[in-house]
């Protein structure tokens, strides 16, 4: 996966940790609508990977 995308996934966790999800929802729609069907393979994985990420607070 690319830099740029592992970065948005990581501030759009950080974001939703913030009860910031629309800013999250930003951040991280247009990376994961641009990936192709390998990347998003890799973001699909990453997303399970960092559940907690999404569901604690910061």
């Amino acid at each position: 996966m690319r830099d740029s995308t592992r970065h948005a996934l990581e501030r759009a966790a950080e974001l939703t940790g913030n009860n910031r999800l629309v800013e999250a929802m930003a951040t991280a729609e247009p990376v994961i609508l641009a990936a192709d069907e390998y990347e998003s393979a890799e973001i699909r994985q990453w997303l399970i990977d960092h559940t907690d990420g999404f569901t604690r607070e910061a």
